[in-house]
């Protein structure tokens, strides 16, 4: 089977495609029914999502949203706008940030820190404190900030990755601690398949979106559909809808088993109730990982 992610190898979504790969053999029914395992990293997330809707890749694991952070918009937006992918599992993966520096260099001396967008936004009041007149550069992933780092030959460059990277530059040392501004940080990552019939046969957690007709009380509505089928929203999320300002896409989340017929009656009920209506996906509840 092969998974695509976000690249370079030793980023977040290379570990959350790496846990996925293992309970996909695990539940495996035909062992060699998808010749090589393999990870394959992406420069973006456009390219992730391309490569299992054009078949150069059997699935994708992509963040959806972290604890501090929210949604990971982009992904919502190429989640909503692919046709046939859907979300068939779900991981939560724990986000241990750590300084990824020139060893011996004082954090004073530290001019440039380079990481994704997510990773500096999480550790901004250590950054503050520690660093405050850093220059922080946005990379595409936390291991693509490492070679950034690296190749600043005077060591005032710096980075921030996790704490499960295998790989250091040469003279490099990470941060003992965490340096996230909060400790308790998670990443809900989802595995995304094409077509609806790779949806499990039973499911603890459902996910679609929804565009409310736009006027009065709408919005309650659909939330009154839900509170009615007795179903327990995990999260909501809305994104403005492009080209028509004040709509919004909601992005919804919610415990229950999408082929029962008490699912099955409130997705049904939500779906005549709204403008627009997709399922995302369907998977199992998944722990933290260590």
């Amino acid at each position: 089977m092969k998974i695509a992610y976000l690249g370079p190898e030793g980023s977040y979504s290379h570990l959350a495609a790496e846990t996925f790969l293992k309970t996909e053999r695990a539940s495996r029914k035909e062992k060699n029914s998808f010749g090589r395992d393999e990870c394959i990293p992406f420069r973006n997330f456009p390219e992730v999502f391309e490569a299992v809707e054009t078949g150069h890749a059997d699935a994708a694991a992509v963040p959806i949203e972290n604890s501090l952070q929210g949604g990971v918009l982009q992904n919502l937006d190429l989640l909503q706008a692919s046709l046939e992918l859907f979300a068939v599992r779900e991981q939560i993966i724990k986000i241990d940030h750590r300084l990824i520096f020139r060893t011996g260099t004082p954090l004073s001396a530290i001019g440039r820190v380079y990481s994704h967008r997510q990773a500096l936004n999480q550790c901004a009041a250590y950054l503050s404190k520690e660093m405050p007149f850093a220059s922080l550069r946005e990379t595409e992933s936390t291991s693509l900030g490492i070679d950034r780092a690296a190749e600043d030959a005077s060591g005032k460059s710096a980075a921030i990755a996790g704490a499960h990277i295998a790989y250091l530059p040469e003279g490099f040392s990470r941060s003992e601690e965490c340096i996230s501004d909060e400790k308790y940080n998670q990443t809900q990552f989802l595995l995304l398949k094409k077509g609806a019939e790779k949806l499990p046969e039973k499911s603890d957690k459902f996910f679609f979106s929804a565009v409310c007709p736009h006027r009065p009380g709408s919005r309650l509505s659909l939330l009154q559909v839900i509170y009615a089928h007795g179903v327990n929203m995990t999260k909501i999320e809305s994104r403005p809808v492009k080209d028509r300002p004040g709509e919004y896409r909601f992005f919804i989340e919610a415990e229950g088993d999408i082929f029962s017929p008490k699912i099955k009656g409130a997705l049904s009920e939500i779906e005549k109730g709204v403008q627009e209506y997709k399922l995302l996906g369907a998977y199992e509840k998944s722990p933290a990982a260590d």
